[in-house]
Parts: structure tokens; sequence; C-alpha cells
């Protein structure tokens, strides 16, 4: 029959095999903060709801979490204090020891978007339509027209480059609202597929080059942006000098990306030469280029999304 030093020897190693998995430790991170249920946590760690279930079996048996049931779903929690003494020590040193702050970050902020999401309880808020309001809206005016009138606070006679305009989505973005859009990229196949996408809008400027040489004048444009080209390029630091000189003075240059992540295999499967950006990155390639970082923002991450998180960083001529 085993002693109690056996059983307590044995409970010991299962607290550290259940804490082995950096998923089980991301998924008890979240649930520290918040009562969650499967589906929310499945969109905040960007996993399948089927491996947050089977993580969350040895979570419950073991102690790690407890269960509640609301409607036909169970909202799962971990207090900290609730824990026996040795569980509790060990969760205080999982959060000293590990690392992967980025990995953390995205969890969080895709946390974040999860609880916003949440329909707002109808006591609490403008009665039952507020909860709703959203939905309502979007039913009624569809989802474009909040960001396509907030650019209609750029002015109306700007010149604005899509470098790496890829099909042409954000030169689409930009063509209704600007003088003129100059549309560059470095593949044929990718401006000819750009021509058809904004074949209706007249203002549009196809260009073929590369972004270490930008076919544009000097002085010629007012805006610009360069959409996930970035993480593509084997030098930022010198695309920015290059572009620098295409922009008048004061000109604005929005560049938008992936933040700093540990997913090394986008580097084999599409060929992508960073894995990520982060705000000092970006400062130390603008350092003589022409441009200054003005601002670096994380993007609100889209919970439904695979990938990592995005930032847009803002620079100045």
């Amino acid at each position: 029959m085993p002693s109690a030093s056996d059983n307590a020897r044995e409970r010991w190693l299962g607290w550290l095999a259940t804490l082995g998995d950096v998923a089980r430790v991301r998924t008890l991170r979240l649930l520290e903060r918040e009562e969650l249920g499967v589906g929310e946590l499945a969109r905040a760690l960007q996993l399948p709801q089927s491996t947050v279930s089977r993580h969350l079996k040895p979570l419950f048996e073991q102690g790690w979490v407890s269960k509640r049931p609301e409607g036909t779903q169970s909202l799962y929690r971990m207090r900290a204090g609730d824990l026996a003494p040795g569980m509790r020590d060990l969760w205080r040193m999982s959060g000293e020891h590990l690392g992967a702050r980025h990995v953390y970050g995205d969890d969080d902020a895709r946390l974040a978007e999860v609880i916003a999401a949440r329909r707002v309880d109808s006591r609490t808020f403008f009665g039952r339509i507020g909860g709703d309001w959203d939905e309502v809206r979007r039913e009624l005016f569809g989802a474009a027209f909040v960001p396509e009138a907030l650019l209609g606070l750029l002015p109306a006679d700007a010149v604005a480059v899509d470098f790496g305009c890829g099909t042409g989505e954000a030169a689409e973005w930009l063509a209704p609202v600007v003088g003129k859009v100059i549309a560059v990229d470095r593949e044929q196949a990718m401006l000819a597929a750009a021509r058809k996408r904004l074949k209706r809008f007249r203002n549009v400027d196809f260009r073929q080059g590369d972004l270490l040489s930008p076919p544009l004048k000097a002085g010629e444009a007012h805006l610009g942006v360069v959409m996930l080209v970035f993480h593509h390029a084997d030098d930022p630091a010198a695309m920015l000098r290059a572009m620098a000189p295409c922009f008048r003075a004061g000109g604005a240059l929005l560049v938008v990306d992936m933040v700093k992540h540990d997913r090394a295999a986008y580097q084999q499967s599409m060929g992508h030469r960073h894995l990520g950006f982060a705000e000092d990155e970006l400062a130390r390639f603008a350092r003589g280029s022409g441009f200054s970082l003005r601002r670096f923002t994380r993007l609100r991450p889209d919970t439904h999304a695979k990938g990592p998180g995005l930032f847009a960083a803002s620079f100045s001529r």
C-alpha cells in the first residue's frame, strides 16, 4: 500500500507534468484573470476548442481550476489563493521563470477583445438594445462605413503611395478619399491583380519597381503605407532609407506588420525574413533614414484570426 510520502511525490510529479505544457500555463494565466467558457478560451489562445477542452480536463481534475454551469456551457476560473500550498508555490515559480512575454501579450490582447465582445447585460447598458447595438448597426449600415468615413480626414488632394501594394487592398481604401494613389509592387502578377481590383478608379497609377529603389520622383508623395511587407524584407532599414526621398517634408508613412512573435515555422513555410518587430527596432531602423518614428500602436486582435498580433507604426518625414 502506497505511503503518504509516495502519494505526495506522485501528486507533485503530476502537477509538474501538467504545467510542463505551455498551453496549460497560458490557459491558467487567462483563467486567473477572467472566468471563461471553452469557446472564449479557444479564441483568446488561438487553439481549437477540442484542444482547449483536452487541456482543461487535467487542470480541473487536479484542482487547478474550478467550473460552474452557466446555461448550456461551463465557465472555468483559476483562483491562485484557493490552490493547495504546494500548487500555489509551483504556480508562482512558473510565472517567475517562464518567458515568452510577447506570446503572453498576444493572449492578453485577444482576451481583452473576447471580453469586449460579450453582450452587455441588458440591465446595465441602455436596456436590451444597448447590448445588441453593434449587431443592429451592422444590419442597418454594414461594417465598412466606419473606416471609410474616418479616412475622409485625409487631405482630399493628397498623393498616397501603397508600397508593396499586392492585390491593392490598401489602395482600394485610399482611392475614394485622396487625389491620387500610386500603387507600387515588384511583381507583375500582383500589379495585374491590383489593376483588375481597382479598375473602377481613375486616380490610381500602377508602377512596377523594387522598394529599395522606388519608382517615384523626389518629394512626389504626401502619404504612404507599407502593409505586411517589412517581414519579407532582408533589410527594412534600407527600405526606409530608400522611401524617404519620395516624400515631401512633413509627409507621413504608415507601416503595418506583425509584433514580435516566436512562430519560427513561418520562415520556412511562408518565406518570412523576420519574426515580427518591436518598437525599439523600428526606432532604430528610422535613425538616419530621413524618417522619425512618431507612434507605435498594437492593433486590436481579431479573435477569429490565426496569425500573430499586428502593430501600426507612423513615421514622419
